[in-house]
């Protein structure tokens, strides 16, 4: 039997006849794809609202001692011991050396046996000058006698005053053979050892003492920036937060906060002539001893309130070609504006806005990439705290097998 091709060819037009109108039928019902260019971009805004800020200004600075003290003989002598630890604390009033007090001992002796005879002098004369003054009213001795005898007495009482005065000096000398601390604080190496020759006269310290708690830091600011901050107090702008002193935090170099927070002490009335700068000098508690003279230090000063200070976000701020500040703005009508703004500082993650900006007006601060100026944009809705719980269960849930 032959192969019947007439009714193979009849199904085989049949099967690509209905291909062809299922192809055509599914391209008709199909609806163009809308493109990108129609939808409105979603963004993140940041609703700009005034509030009431603590002004502050971080200031470069040096730890200085309390209290510095060089200690220095008052009488020459030579040195018989010393008589404290190299860097340790001392007490004021404490001893730190000893010199040979043997020559002053025997000065004073002397001055205190000048005293009793100038005393015995003194007693002679006086009764001497009593006696003759009832002799005199009766004519037992004549009137020179008795003026003579009044005057040695005066000469007498003199010599007395003369001799306690050198009693006092030698007592003092004698004394300052013992050299005691003048302050208390943190005692630093001798320079001389027992032995020693020294001089009331000389240059050179025989060690110095620093008080260090507390101790002063003294941080320097532009006298621009402190006459600023003079007219921003005058006009309102800022009001000085509270009735006291300012509040100081620091930085110390290695970057971390040092716990005890200080007051400002007071500011320079002298600007440098080199550099424009102002000295002030705050005061901070340093009972652990951690802050040591010399240390370089980062001061933040509570400059004051600012009862409507502008922020915004750091990430919602962009410089243009001019390097000026600009952010984006969604304005009332939905549409993307650039403005520029004046910064004055920041504040953690945000910046400090001087001029630009007023409350109310909307910040993009996420989707940048998808905006230009002019531009409408939309507020990206907030995600549903129910809905974003409910998602996250669903993703931590183990997917169902298939039936």
């Amino acid at each position: 039997m032959e192969p019947n091709f007439p009714s193979l060819s009849l199904r085989t037009g049949s099967v690509i006849a209905v291909l062809c109108a299922s192809v055509t039928l599914a391209g008709c019902g199909k609806a163009p794809a809308a493109g990108p260019g129609n939808q409105v971009p979603q963004v993140v805004v940041y609703t700009v609202a005034p509030a009431a800020l603590p002004m502050s200004t971080e200031l470069p600075g040096r730890t200085t001692a309390y209290q510095v003290a060089d200690v220095r003989p008052q009488v020459g002598g030579l040195i018989l011991k010393r008589q404290f630890v190299e860097g340790s604390d001392v007490k004021a009033g404490s001893s730190l050396y000893q010199i040979d007090p043997a020559l002053y001992q025997a000065t004073y002796n002397s001055a205190k046996a000048a005293l009793l005879k100038a005393q015995a002098a003194a007693l002679t004369a006086g009764q001497k000058a009593q006696r003759y003054k009832q002799l005199v009213a009766i004519e037992g001795v004549s009137r020179q006698d008795y003026d003579d005898a009044v005057a040695t007495f005066e000469q007498d009482k003199a010599d007395v005053e003369t001799a306690r005065a050198a009693l006092d000096t030698a007592a003092i000398n004698l004394k300052y053979t013992n050299v005691n601390a003048p302050i208390s604080g943190r005692i630093s190496r001798s320079s001389v050892t027992a032995g020693a020759l020294v001089s009331a006269a000389q240059t050179t310290a025989l060690t110095t003492i620093q008080q260090l708690d507390p101790i002063y830091v003294d941080v320097t600011q532009s006298s621009n920036d402190l006459l600023n901050l003079k007219r921003q107090f005058e006009s309102g702008a800022l009001k000085k937060a509270g009735n006291g002193k300012a509040k100081v935090t620091l930085l110390l170099a290695d970057g971390t906060k040092y716990a005890q927070a200080g007051k400002l002490e007071f500011s320079d009335v002298t600007v440098d002539q080199t550099t424009g700068n102002v000295v002030l000098r705050a005061l901070f508690p340093n009972p652990k001893g951690d802050l040591l003279p010399g240390m370089y230090v980062r001061a933040k000063l509570e400059t004051g309130l600012d009862e409507k200070a502008i922020t915004v976000p750091q990430q919602g701020v962009t410089r243009n070609q001019k390097g000026e500040a600009t952010v984006m703005i969604l304005n009332k009508e939905g549409k993307v504006e650039q403005r520029v703004i004046q910064t004055s500082g920041t504040m953690g993650d945000k910046w400090l806005v001087s001029s630009g900006l007023t409350a109310g007006d909307r910040v993009i601060i996420e989707g940048l990439q998808k905006i230009k100026a002019g531009a409408p944009a939309a507020v990206a809705p907030a995600a549903p705290a129910a809905s974003a719980k409910t998602a996250a269960s669903a993703s931590a849930a183990p997917a169902a097998s298939a039936q």
